[in-house]
């Protein structure tokens, strides 16, 4: 692994991030493109009514810039570009979403029925894709045990990952600079584990070789959070949208499905998880237990804020959680 090459996209994804997301935010405050806040959500957030959103544009066209930069020039694989291609095909179903709530001014954007079919959609050619020509994504690896073979559940197994990432990692996004700080330390796990963890290591399943052509691409991931952040950290001048929600989690799922690690993702990726069972855990109980509420208010960041701490401070802890759960996932590797 040329890491001279790897700290290239990095830098080269973060410096296009930041300048491509200036340039962005007067052309959205000209289009009016300005977050709606809804009524029931915490009243705080009502200042935060016209601020511009869609900023997940600058995002992926930075992703894909350093993406291609690291294929041509670098010799990265077809594998960085298929993941690449997938995380597009996401970002444009939020971006769909986004015109239409914003530009179109109609509040609810797609349908759920229309959001779940095209991500199903999308997930499952590249499930496909990957079942039949990455032998890596077939060689499931278990943390602290080893690898497993779904045979053909592995291709339906695929398609729940990449769905559940994507919608928890849309759900984080609530606060300003919370999705993309958590997503810049899961990234940086990701870009870790796909350029050190390499060269063939025996597994029940089969032989496990992640290709470096995955760390190229959870390099740019995070160079393309820490630049957005210059613009999106408290208080936020700019809100990466679905376009860009929607982008992060399939890229992340893409990641680890493209080296077997889907179950390293919920470890990292904990926030993310928590994010997501807090709202099936408040819907469930809503509905049952006559109009109760197990938390404040879901997402579990609502619930923190609610509670008296600031946006600053519950993206800082929740950052430093992620952190923390990396580390735990690395040492499951480790024990492998």
């Amino acid at each position: 692994m040329n890491y001279v090459h790897l700290i290239t996209i990095f830098g080269l994804s973060a410096c296009l991030s930041m300048v491509l997301t200036g340039l962005e935010i007067p052309m959205l405050q000209r289009l009016k493109a300005g977050q709606s806040i809804r009524e029931e959500g915490p009243q705080a957030h009502l200042a935060k009514a016209g601020t511009p959103t869609m900023g997940g544009i600058a995002m992926l066209i930075s992703l894909a810039v350093a993406s291609l930069l690291a294929f041509f020039a670098f010799g990265a694989g077809s594998e960085m570009l298929v993941i690449l291609l997938v995380t597009l095909a996401y970002g444009l179903i939020g971006f769909r979403d986004d015109y239409i709530k914003i530009m179109q001014r109609h509040n609810e954007g797609l349908t759920p029925r229309q959001k779940i079919v095209l991500q199903i959609g999308a997930a499952l050619v590249f499930s496909i894709y990957e079942y039949f020509c990455n032998p890596a994504a077939r060689a499931i690896v278990l943390p602290f045990y080893g690898g497993i073979d779904l045979g053909w559940l592995t291709i339906p197994f695929l398609v729940f990952v990449m769905v559940a990432m994507t919608n928890a990692v849309n759900l984080t996004d609530g606060l300003d600079g919370l999705a993309s700080s958590v997503t810049a330390v899961v990234a940086l796990f990701f870009t870790v584990i796909c350029a050190i963890w390499f060269g063939g290591v025996k597994l029940k399943a089969g032989i496990y070789a992640p290709s470096h052509d995955s760390a190229y691409f959870a390099a740019a991931i995070m160079g393309v959070c820490i630049g957005f952040l210059k613009y999106n950290h408290h208080p936020a001048r700019v809100f990466m949208g679905d376009t860009g929600s929607l982008a992060l989690g399939a890229g992340l799922a893409a990641l680890a499905i493209s080296c077997g690690a889907e179950f390293f993702l919920p470890i990292a990726g904990g926030i993310y998880v928590a994010e997501a069972l807090s709202v099936i855990i408040q819907v469930f109980v809503f509905k049952t237990q006559n109009g109760r509420r197990f938390f404040r208010m879901a997402p579990l960041h609502h619930h923190y804020e609610l509670g008296g701490w600031s946006e600053v401070k519950i993206v800082t802890v929740f950052s430093i959680v992620t952190a923390a759960l990396c580390f735990i996932a690395l040492m499951g590797i480790r024990g492998r």
